[in-house]
């Protein structure tokens, strides 16, 4: 029997840092490891027939982190974001977004969103969003001042208007959120939209995370039977 296919999955990408202490390199070598099987990775969901694949790559808890360790994972985001990678885009017709609290970003790191994002916007063959600065509650504060601000009066609130200020508006809710490095927790990752996807914990730590161990996660997901309380 074919296997069901998420129509949105949602990766927590997590042990970048413990896989290079485990080989005794540094966490920048680690970063850059993770980032590499990023577009591996990706490149495979796209195969699969994911339409809609969502990175948690930055939580706004990470800004805890050293300001050596942060400023290096801002320049592999404008590595990401280069020209070769967004002509990428265009050809698998893939439309990028970046989704979290943009206004933290450096400035120069911003200004390539906004060009990335343009340039990827008419594409229609699917989405990638990779969530930089980003949190589940702040996501649905933020949602809350865009409604606010809207005057909209309490009685018209609704699940569906909240859904539409959220980052990921317009969007299907995750069917399948899978994280790596062994940690069994959400971590403040797509709060709102998680309610009802299907979670899978994996020990392996990101930058050995497989297509094989995609695959598996894929398997397990299939088999699952999902009733929405049905």
């Amino acid at each position: 029997m074919k296997n069901k296919i998420p129509r949105h999955l949602a990766i927590i990408i997590d042990g970048n840092r413990r896989w290079a202490r485990q080989k005794g390199l540094s966490s920048f070598d680690g970063h850059k490891k993770g980032l590499d099987n990023v577009f591996k990775i990706g490149d495979y969901c796209l195969e699969k027939g994911i339409k809609v694949l969502t990175l948690y790559c930055f939580s706004v808890e990470n800004w805890r982190r050293t300001k050596k360790e942060v400023g290096y994972l801002m320049k592999l985001f404008l590595t990401a974001l280069n020209k070769e990678n967004i002509e990428k885009f265009n050809k698998n017709n893939i439309r990028l977004q970046i989704i979290g609290q943009k206004e933290k970003l450096p400035k120069l790191l911003r200004s390539k969103i906004k060009i990335a994002e343009r340039l990827t916007k008419n594409n229609k063959g699917g989405v990638v969003n990779l969530a930089i600065s980003y949190g589940g509650r702040p996501e649905i504060v933020e949602a809350v001042k865009n409604i606010v601000r809207e005057k909209i009066l309490s009685s018209k609130i609704t699940e569906n208007l909240i859904s539409d200020n959220l980052w990921t508006a317009g969007l299907p809710d995750p069917d399948l959120i899978i994280r790596t490095g062994g940690e069994k927790r959400l971590s403040n990752f797509l709060t709102w939209q998680s309610v009802y996807a299907e979670l899978c914990f994996v020990d392996k730590f990101w930058p050995e995370f497989t297509k094989e161990d995609l695959d598996r996660a894929l398997e397990d997901y299939s088999n699952r039977n999902r009733r929405f309380g049905k």
